[in-house]
């Protein structure tokens, strides 16, 4: 029987296409057995070098595809190249005796190892075997042994030879891998049951189920190196843990039956082992359904048999709901498991599983981690990243802050960097005035040399210190590099028993590295450094405020003050009503102090008149902790009147429209967990809103429509309400006792709202009617804003005391004697901004001039100027006189500012004399 070019696998032919590209790219005329020996051993999944490299070493792997090369360099070449190529009778004579011995082993289609035995055969690559020291019959035997875990079975279709030696090709032998894994810290009692439940006769397949980021798969590797320590019981300690990949399992497999060949050619390799594998499914779910077609079997009905009788040891991992969804609908499946349950660790365990692998990111990352640094990421993580859990999250914590420090070490210093630019922006400029003949730019030239030989001087220390820094730093990366290393050798070595290699690794060379290492870090500066690899609290602290909005950073100096003075600045913006705003900042400085309620926010009910500053406090509170007053999540209670409406709140029940979108109230806090929730009107909402309220209130947190917990204790929240406003409005008017009226305001709340509505808040405040007096100082913010309106044409607007007065008194009267801020806003804008757009479509009121508004009878008692007065409406009088013109150069005052900022920076000693100096033109001077 000759070879048949019909009858081949694909991963025969496509070494035989691999062969023969390979002879036209050469330039050779004819297809010889060399060719197809490159072709195979080259192919980086090939069986081929598989099976070199477990008969011999990849060192001597790597030898004979060099020596391969080197005799197919003697293979004579023509110029052009052919277009095709045929076989010599050489490897006619290979293909034949490939052909015979698929047909021994009673193969339907020529198979990859088939092909490589009769390569094997021809004499030229006999040669090359022999010159990398090679015994042509140890490979033989190695290739032979390929079929053996799959009982000889004959090849019967193109595609049988792809799971040969399946385990290597669909697994990651852990075991192999343990050198390099990463510690395991804890989790003993979860491993030793693990190991209890292998050790059983039959049913002894463990499944790890707890949630997402605990570390299920951790404590598998963590099995993995006991098992090559020897660390576990008799029956286990010759085992092999081979993790399964999915992923590679199913793809490709586009025929019906191939994804089920392979996985039983994995389960063939195990079962062959008698009990010395160990099969590790990571999201072991995936196994239900997996592969399923019409009419076809999914793995799981694949697995059953063998997991029932024994004959494989399979350890799964999957979480709680993924095991409920798959595992808990397939009984069969499910009752030949036992169930591993996985707890999230406390903060004390995960501080030591953060003790345990910081190292490896230190070696990674080349960056020192403090422990407080570590501390802090669990206890941060814990208290502020509610979505996830321990210790995945302090983890990715610990390794982006480590990253954020290893950028800002790559990177140039911004004060380096400023200078520098700075220094081709002088450099610029010096070149545009060599060009100029006239006295002012030689003039400017001669400042400009000046300042660049300032500039350089300055400059030229800070490169060398930061080209020295990072130098040292650049040895410590690669030392922590090499030593890693060292320390897998060493373990690679423990596990061969090479006591030579481990005596000359931890008794030679590693001390050495630990004392190079010792001296480049004691050599660091202790000042003025400008590169630092250290990774502290701080670090973390800014990652976990990136990631959560939440400012946990240590609070600079400029914002304790703030804080100390919130209530002045809340003042700044709300008029009188000391209670409410003493009450708002103290919750505030509370909960940035960090003694706040861990599981809940601040919350508030006002009450009060319209138009008092109750919705206008949650604005001024919004803007000073996020400098956007539009950064608060406004909830507009007349919009929740009806029952069915409490569904848009937390989101629409599974089944109903909107389902998907989630919640207006639980979506916003879920993106931003720090923000002010503001309920305005709460008492238009209905009853069931309130009962939602409540769990918010009493625990911060509620669960929305899809099961998700939303967590609110970073939150403050307000809630303001009119009732009572009637018994405030008539205390103004009758000068009423403020204690009894205050009283019939909370009788009236006490009356609509429930008790364990009002038992939850922190503190109900009242908010009185504003005075005369509040209404001049409300007239003055409001002129205050209409000016951020009016700046983009540069006009300022400036109303007298009589005016403000006589505003306030006015927007009262027409409002029918309510007193309040809407109705002062709307006078200001009828009448001073109505005047003002007049003068501008009349002319005479252009950009740039300033606005004086006053009464008629003020603007008559004033002395005659050269500005006449012009008649507005309402009783006003309008001054308008244009704006003084600055001279300057918009450039030379970021020079300016440049140059204020290297003085104040912290690489310059303070007491040495500052050589730049600006002249009254903005100009610099040295």
């Amino acid at each position: 029987m000759g070879f048949d070019p019909k009858k081949v696998t694909a991963k025969s032919g496509q070494a035989l296409s691999d062969a023969i590209s390979l002879a036209k790219e050469e330039g050779h005329q004819q297809l010889v057995p060399l060719h197809l020996a490159v072709a195979l051993w080259e192919d980086p999944e090939g069986l081929a070098k598989s099976c070199t490299q477990k008969a011999f070493n990849p060192e001597t792997y790597a030898s004979l595809t060099r020596v391969l090369r080197k005799h197919l360099v003697k293979v004579p070449k023509v110029s052009p190249p052919p277009e095709d190529v045929y076989p010599n009778k050489d490897t006619t004579k290979v293909l034949d005796n490939a052909a015979k011995i698929m047909k021994d082993r009673k193969d339907s289609y020529l198979a990859v190892d088939a092909l490589i035995l009769a390569v094997l055969a021809a004499s030229d690559v006999g040669t090359a075997l022999q010159e990398s020291g090679i015994p042509r019959a140890q490979l033989e035997d190695a290739v032979k042994e390929v079929r053996k875990p799959q009982g000889n079975a004959p090849v019967d279709t193109p595609t049988s030879d792809e799971n040969l030696e399946a385990l290597t090709k669909f697994g990651i032998d852990l075991t192999a891998n343990a050198a390099h894994l990463d510690p395991v810290i804890g989790r003993d009692e979860e491993i030793r049951r693990m190991i209890r439940v292998l050790c059983r006769r039959t049913k002894n397949n463990p499944v790890l189920i707890g949630d997402p980021g605990v570390g299920k798969t951790a404590c598998v590797e963590g099995l993995a190196q006991r098992i090559v320590r020897g660390d576990v019981p008799e029956m286990l300690r010759s085992t092999r843990l081979i993790s399964l990949d999915m992923g590679a399992l199913m793809a490709g497999a586009k025929y019906r039956g191939e994804f089920e060949e392979r996985l039983k050619a994995v389960l063939n390799e195990i079962k062959e082992s008698h009990g010395g594998i160990v099969l590790f499914i990571d999201e072991i779910h995936l196994v239900v359904g997996a592969g399923k077609a019409e009419g076809a079997m999914d793995a799981a009905n694949l697995l059953k048999p063998m997991l029932a009788r024994g004959e494989l040891h399979c350890i799964g991992a999957t979480t709680l709901n993924e095991y409920r969804q798959h595992m808990e609908k397939d009984a069969a499946l499910e009752r030949r498991f036992q169930q591993v349950m996985v707890g999230e660790p406390s903060v004390p365990d995960t501080i030591n599983i953060l003790r345990g692998i910081k190292e490896k990111y230190e070696t990674h990352h080349g960056v020192r981690i403090s422990d407080r640094a570590l501390v802090v990421a669990a206890e941060l993580s814990d208290r502020y990243i509610t979505t996830r859990y321990l210790p995945d999250k302090a983890i990715d914590l610990m390794d982006e802050a480590c990253s954020n420090v290893r950028v800002e070490l790559d990177s140039k210093p911004e004060v380096i960097d400023g200078m520098e630019r700075m220094r081709t922006r002088l450099q610029v400029e010096q070149a545009a005035l060599k060009k100029e003949k006239d006295q002012i730019s030689i003039g400017r030239l001669e400042q400009v040399k000046k300042e660049l030989a300032a500039l350089e001087e300055h400059l030229a220390p800070l490169v060398v210190q930061y080209n020295s820094e990072r130098a040292r730093l650049d040895e410590i990366r690669g030392l922590q590099a090499k030593r890693e290393q060292m320390l897998v050798n060493i373990g690679l070595a423990e596990q061969r028993g090479d006591l030579a290699r481990i005596a000359d690794l931890k008794y030679g060379a590693l001390p050495e590295v630990d004392n190079r290492l010792k001296m480049l870090r004691d050599a660091a500066p202790q000042t003025n450094a400008m590169l630092t690899e250290a990774v502290g609290p701080e670090e973390i602290a800014t990652v976990v405020s990136r990631w959560t909005g939440i400012p946990v950073v240590r609070l600079q100096q400029t914002e304790r003050e703030k804080l100390l003075h919130l209530s002045s600045e809340l003042h700044k913006r709300v008029v009188g009503q000391n209670e409410a705003v003493n009450a708002v900042a103290d919750a505030v400085l509370r909960g940035r102090a960090g003694l706040a309620a861990r599981n809940r926010g601040a919350s508030f009910l006002f009450l009060g008149p319209t138009g008092v500053g109750k919705t206008e406090l949650a604005k001024a509170l919004a803007a000073l902790l996020f400098d956007d007053e539009k950064m608060m999540v406004r909830i507009d209670m007349g919009e929740y009147m009806e029952k069915h409406s409490v569904s848009r709140l937390i989101g629409a029940p599974p089944g109903y429209v909107g389902h998907e979108e989630g919640g207006q109230l639980s979506e916003a806090v879920r993106r931003r967990p720090y923000s002010v929730v503001l309920f305005d009107e709460v008492e238009k909402a209905h009853n069931d809103v309130f009962n939602v309220l409540l769990g918010i209130l009493d625990d911060g947190r509620v669960t929305d429509a899809k099961g998700r917990t939303v967590n609110f204790a970073n939150t403050v929240i307000i809630m303001t309400s009119n009732l009572g406003a009637e018994h405030l409005l008539t205390m103004l008017q009758a000068k009423a006792d403020r204690k009894a009226v205050k009283q019939q305001v909370l009788q009236a709340a006490r009356t609509f709202f429930r008790p364990e509505f009002l038992n939850r808040l922190d503190d109900i405040v009242v908010f009185d009617p504003l005075s005369d007096d509040q209404m001049t100082e409300v007239a003055r913010l409001i002129v205050n804003e209409l000016n951020k309106r009016l700046a983009a044409k540069n006009i300022t607007l400036e109303l007298s005391e009589d005016a403000l007065q006589f505003a306030a008194r006015e927007a009262t009267i027409a409002a029918g004697n309510v007193y309040g801020a809407r109705p002062l806003r709307r006078w200001l804008e009828q009448n001073v901004i109505t005047d003002m757009s007049r003068m501008i479509v009349a002319g005479t009121l252009h950009e740039n001039s300033d606005v004086l508004c006053t009464t008629l009878q003020d603007a008559q008692r004033q002395p005659p100027a050269s500005v006449p007065w012009m008649q507005g409406t309402s009783q006003l009088s309008y001054r308008v006189t244009p704006k003084p013109r600055l001279s300057g150069d918009g450039d030379m005052e970021q020079d300016t500012a440049t140059l204020d900022k290297f003085k104040r920076s912290r690489l310059m000693e303070p007491d040495t004399a500052d050589p730049f100096e600006v002249d009254d033109e903005g100009g610099m001077v040295y």
